[in-house]
């Protein structure tokens, strides 16, 4: 008797458990089933990503660094399943790279984006960047996995949480992400991925009054509608390079804090 295979069904990543939809859709892509996430799963992890920004925002910078090179780590020795859902092994490699080229620059964005600025009087003044909050992100539909690293990790980096709507077409490969991630040692919330259709799940998350910020770097068609619901609670809005790796696309994901201080005897 030929055995049939056990075929892996591919969840939500919410708050670091791996739930079906609350509405219990599913899709099937090349034969595999898929979570559809509903405005609720949407509501759910974008609560999921507000618990877990103290956290995560709350490391020093080193130790964000570590935990995404950790990342690295976990996906480098999954090289073989994320190939499998993804253009193949060249892909892997790269976005493997950019977790790590991210990780990098955690500790130094106060350096170069940041600085002692020139005065008119007996002050210090400095500007610090900071996490913005939570960050929405619409990841590009191609390619499936550089496409959502390369929009994930900038938001990540500085000590944004996030909730990211994976690629339509080619969604596997965000939740074989969400696997590594699960076991990076990230605090649970900090990401949080959801399968689906991104016309029904982009409108919450740009109205939702609890996002800080939403990246429309894969948002198709036309996108002011979803910039007239961001307006709502003076939401940031983001358009990336797309598969592309800058410390410019980390910038527009942080607000920037300028202190002044008396300079004393």
């Amino acid at each position: 008797m030929t055995r049939l295979p056990v075929r892996k069904t591919y969840k939500l990543f919410i708050g670091g458990a791996f739930p079906r939809s609350e509405s219990g859709r599913t899709w099937e892509v090349g034969g595999t089933n898929v979570a559809r996430a509903s405005k609720k799963d949407a509501r759910d992890a974008v609560r999921a990503a507000r618990s877990a920004f103290a956290t995560w925002s709350g490391m020093t910078a080193y130790n964000r660094g570590q935990v995404l090179y950790r990342l690295a780590e976990m996906m480098e020795t999954r090289t073989a399943d994320l190939a499998r859902v993804c253009s193949g092994k060249q892909e892997v490699e790269r976005s493997i790279d950019r977790v790590v080229w991210y990780a990098g620059w955690s500790d130094k964005l106060p350096q170069v984006l940041g600085g002692a600025n020139p005065v008119a009087g007996p002050y210090f003044n400095f500007t610090v960047p900071e996490p913005t909050g939570v960050v929405a992100t619409i990841a590009p539909e191609e390619p499936a996995l550089e496409g959502i690293v390369s929009r994930v990790l900038p938001a990540i980096v500085s000590g944004n949480t996030v909730v990211a709507v994976a690629s339509q077409t080619s969604p596997l490969a965000a939740i074989e992400l969400a696997e590594a991630i699960a076991t990076s040692d990230m605090p649970d919330g900090a990401v949080n991925v959801l399968t689906g259709d991104a016309a029904e799940l982009a409108p919450v998350l740009a109205a939702h009054m609890d996002v800080n910020a939403i990246d429309l770097t894969g948002a198709n068609g036309d996108t002011a509608e979803l910039e007239r619901l961001a307006a709502g609670n003076v939401k940031r809005v983001v358009r990336g390079q797309g598969a592309g790796q800058s410390l410019y696309e980390i910038e527009p994901m942080l607000e920037m804090k300028t202190v002044w201080h008396p300079i004393g005897r």
